[in-house]
């Protein structure tokens, strides 16, 4: 009889594990490096679908300048930290069955997002978010914005090393709420001053098989609904009225 190895028993697979891992890293595929991904942002125009926002806010001009010059772009390409959303998924306990209790789901909330962005010389990121926050107020007559002047929209992509997107998430009417103070103090020249800004959305939805689904209904109808409300507010106004 001869004699029982235990160790090349344990040995073999182990080894064989190590080599599948290993070739997972050097395969074309490889494994997600945080450092690698693509913000886009869409801003909103400073003016309702219809184009008739508020007209008083100057600010509403100059986001449309913003996206002409190619400060959303760079904005964009300034993002330095940031991260996928996440998504939590509200339970209670199911009590009115025997045995022990099971949590059923109620619902589901999304919270926040924080950001970092680099500034240049010229401040033009700085400059761009506080134009997109002023969208939901009128800074010379304290009045709110619609909630469709100030909502747009940002893509966050996971790249490869081929800078291929291979992951990626969609904020659905998100806008900066908060954008945090900036220090200035004898650091290191070659440090670079940031701008640390908090988003708001209602909800993210996955790229990768939620990107062609049609909208929720409860918004479809909302949007059916606002604009048959509008149009019919519109022709009733006199036509010497409307050319004012």
């Amino acid at each position: 009889m001869g004699k029982f190895n235990l160790g090349k028993l344990v040995e073999g697979p182990a080894f064989a594990v190590l080599n599948e891992v290993l070739g997972e890293f050097r395969s074309d595929d490889g494994m997600a490096l945080p450092s690698r991904y693509e913000v886009v942002l869409h801003p909103p125009t400073g003016t309702r679908g219809t184009g008739q926002g508020d007209t008083t806010n100057i600010f509403s001009k100059i986001m449309g300048e913003n996206q002409g010059d190619g400060t959303v772009r760079k904005t964009s390409l300034r993002v330095s930290q940031i991260g996928f959303p996440g998504k939590a998924i509200d339970t209670t306990q199911d009590t009115n069955i025997y045995g022990p209790v099971r949590n059923i789901a109620t619902g589901y909330t999304f919270g926040n997002l924080s950001s970092v962005i680099q500034c240049s010389n010229d401040m033009r990121e700085k400059n761009f978010i506080d134009t997109w926050q002023r969208l939901a107020y009128n800074p010379q007559t304290w009045s709110m914005g619609y909630y469709n002047d100030y909502v747009g929209s940002m893509d966050i992509y996971l790249l490869d090393t081929n800078d291929r997107r291979r992951y990626g998430v969609q904020l659905v009417e998100c806008f900066p709420t908060d954008v945090g103070q900036q220090a200035l103090d004898y650091t290191p020249a070659g440090d670079i001053m940031t701008l640390s800004v908090t988003w708001s959305y209602r909800y993210w939805k996955n790229l990768t098989d939620e990107a062609d689904l049609p909208k929720p209904l409860q918004d479809r109808l909302v949007e059916i609904l606002s604009n048959t409300v509008e149009r019919k507010l519109t022709a009733q106004i006199p036509k010497v009225l409307s050319r004012l």
